[in-house]
């Protein structure tokens, strides 16, 4: 066993916690251990080997049908099933396995083997008691359906997440949960991929106990004392199939009025599945669901959904380490910069920062309270963040800072002038970085004695929202300072994106043709409500007119002449309106007018009158970003195709359903998209050229879907 297993078993093991009540080992498995205390009880605790959190897959299933075998020949008073992981209870289902799944009869026999063995822990002659504590989600929240009971540690949390991966619950939760909460908690539950904590479990009847860790055998004794309740949730008018049909339409139409069928299939199919419950057997419920789950688990959609959940947690793992950095200085307590600070301190880290304006630095405070409100914190964690959140008049913590985060105007004569004054304060070993959003940082590493330790750190707006971060390297910097640059991102719980320093870097050196072409199509008359909609036509959250306001034309503006002077083949240059509106003010969003006009919430008046926008249109402004991808990786500026397609995603939002920009043109096919650029190279004009690397682009394998 590893340490991190001893420890695990330390601390969750009841005969250790509790009264020292005496177990015997039954069996033990690879990733299972079954043992029996001196009162009857069973006791199985899942303990994935090699993995820090449990998740299932067919290994871990067989062994525990081969233990459920076991047991039942035991006579067993109870069977308490547990996670030895301190991470939490079951993760879900591995993903890994599925990914790449295209063959729908080799996955139905798959999941419904998961099924027959499921069933089996249902059918347990004896109570079963699931003691949950930190996570349970998908397939480790159906495990603990099919216990008689639920027990939840102090701060476990249930859901039901695979709508977020294209997918519905397949392993009986579909019909085991609704019969367990009213319909609408139940429905509210799958169809938002959300969870809810222990005390709102608690209230909805999922766990019958709430408990402290220390409490649990108390309680396991006090449920099997009290004895199994059958419970069943009211159902109501929705348990009658006139009224449930009713009930599903009015989902199908609020579903529709927030996503497209066509780009998430996955809630619709829920809805399908829950209108045909009514009145039919257990037996036939179970096969619809297997049978739903299938199909879209093998579909082109839910794949590459899973292939982005691939991507994250890529990036996360190259966030993993230590990052020795404890204390942040960040300089400019304008917007971005408040943010940047309030967002370190919310996750634990001490925070000093300066501004030249007093009274920007004043706003420092009021500013934060907005961003941990937004993180619904607890009121003394919030306290906390205040407290590690620190205005520096005097700008002391430069010297005292393992990170000075630079986050001042996008000027690059005014970024070296202050990078070159705050270096020689800087102790031995701290990060040196700047937030610039397109300067080269060739273009600045000449004012820092200390190359190897400067690095860029791109944060996005809004950074709440946006879980991306660019680490930017120059052609010094060390790879100490690369692998402690990334680690820092883990600790704040933003994804790395490692890019090399060139002009706009990687995400806004793709999206500047993307905007580039929109303000073109302004220009040739068309309403901005229609080019947008062109964009979120593919898939995209927001088009690019509304996201160039929430970036900031200002910034824009920026980008363009960064590109225009740094490369060789720079999008459209900037428009001349465009001049004039930043001049004016008119820099969006955050200015309350721009391209669009704000209320006071910060949402455009967009006009109901548009165009329903051709599918040209669409490739203007998509295919492009395309052609920026593929230059990108061309030039080096990412070293693989992994960083650049989750950079996108996490990022700019491209349609996370096709998977990612080059997952889409493999999908596609590259030979239709360099045809289609050709056309659209004689109509338009030479940006629309393909780049030389698209005939020399990897061949990947994409799922054809079904």
């Amino acid at each position: 066993m590893t340490d991190q297993t001893n420890a695990a078993d330390e601390h969750f093991s009841l005969r250790r916690i509790a009264d020292g009540t005496v177990t015997s080992l039954i069996r033990q498995t690879v990733h299972w251990k079954l043992t029996k205390d001196r009162d009857g009880i069973g006791w199985l605790l899942l303990d994935r080997e090699g993995e820090s959190t449990n998740t299932l897959n067919d290994a871990v299933m067989l062994e525990l049908e081969s233990l459920l075998e076991k047991v039942e020949s035991l006579h067993l008073k109870a069977l308490v099933i547990r996670s030895a992981k301190p991470a939490g209870f079951v993760a879900g289902a591995d993903i890994r396995d599925l990914m790449g799944m295209t063959e729908p009869q080799a996955l139905e026999e798959r999941v419904g083997r998961a099924h027959e063995i499921v069933d089996q822990l249902a059918a347990l002659p004896f109570p079963t008691i699931a003691v949950v504590h930190g996570h349970c989600l998908g397939g480790g929240f159906e495990l603990a359906l099919a216990c008689s009971m639920r027990i939840a540690v102090v701060g476990a949390e249930f859901g039901f997440p695979e709508v977020t991966l294209g997918l519905h619950p397949g392993m009986g939760g579909t019909f085991r949960l609704p019969l367990l909460l009213k319909p609408e908690e139940a429905m509210k539950m799958m169809l938002t991929g959300g969870s809810v904590g222990a005390d709102r479990a608690k209230e909805l009847g999922l766990v019958d106990v709430v408990v402290v860790e220390r409490h649990v055998e108390m309680a396991v004794a006090q449920l099997l004392k009290r004895g199994i309740k059958r419970r069943s949730a009211p159902s109501g008018l929705s348990g009658l199939p006139v009224f449930r049909g009713t009930a599903a339409r009015r989902l199908r139409s609020m579903l529709a009025g927030r996503s497209n069928e066509k780009h998430h299939p996955a809630p619709f199919r829920l809805v399908d599945l829950w209108e045909r419950q009514s009145g039919r057997k257990r037996a036939l419920m179970q096969r619809e669901e297997i049978r739903s789950f299938v199909k879209l688990a093998t579909g082109e959609n839910a794949q590459n959904l899973m292939h982005v959940f691939g991507l994250r947690e890529t990036l996360k793992a190259r966030a993993s380490g230590e990052s020795g950095i404890e204390h942040v200085h960040v300089i400019g307590a304008g917007e971005m910069g408040g943010d940047i600070a309030a967002w370190c301190a919310a996750h634990g880290l001490r925070v000093t920062v300066t501004d030249l304006d007093q009274d920007v630095l004043a706003t420092i405070a009021p500013r934060a309270e907005k961003l941990f409100d937004s993180l619904t914190v607890t009121d003394m964690a919030k306290r906390d963040a205040h407290d590690r959140l620190i205005p520096d008049f005097a700008g002391e913590g430069v010297a005292q800072a393992d990170l000075v985060i630079e986050a001042v105007t996008e000027k690059a004569d005014i970024k070296r002038k202050l990078l070159k004054s705050i270096a020689p304060q800087m102790k031995k070993k701290a990060l040196l970085a700047t937030n610039t959003s397109s300067v080269p940082l060739d273009v600045l590493a000449g004012a820092v004695p200390f190359p190897e330790r400067f690095i860029g750190l791109h944060f996005f707006h809004p950074l709440p929202r946006i879980e991306l971060i660019e680490v930017v390297t120059n052609a010094k910097t060390s790879r100490q300072s690369k692998e402690r640059a990334a680690a820092f991102c883990g600790s704040i719980n933003r994804l790395p994106a490692m890019v090399k320093s060139s002009p706009g870097f990687l995400v806004n050196r793709v999206l500047a043709p993307y905007f580039a072409e929109a303000f073109l199509m302004l220009d040739e008359g068309m309403r901005k409500e229609t080019v947008d909609a062109a964009a979120e036509t593919f898939g995209m959250p927001i088009g690019p007119i509304e996201l160039a306001d929430r970036i900031g034309l200002d910034v824009c503006l920026e980008i363009s002449l960064t590109l225009k002077s740094g490369l060789e083949e720079p999008p459209p240059k900037a428009p001349n309106w465009l001049w004039e509106m930043v001049e004016d003010g008119c820099t969006g969003q955050k200015a309350g007018r721009g391209l669009y006009e704000y209320d006071q919430n910060g949402t455009p008046r967009k006009s109901r009158k548009r165009l329903t926008p051709h599918p040209v249109m669409t490739d203007r402004l998509v295919l492009p970003m395309l052609n920026a991808c593929v230059a990108c990786l061309r030039e080096g500026v990412v070293a693989d195709e992994e960083t650049l397609e989750g950079a996108l995603v996490f990022a700019t939002g491209f349609a996370p359903f096709r998977g990612g920009p080059l997952r889409y043109a493999r999908a596609r096919g590259i030979a239709e998209i360099m045809v289609v650029m050709e056309r659209m190279q004689e109509k338009y004009g030479e940006r629309f050229a393909p780049n030389p690397y698209w005939v020399k682009l990897p061949a990947r394998q994409v799922p054809s879907g079904t």
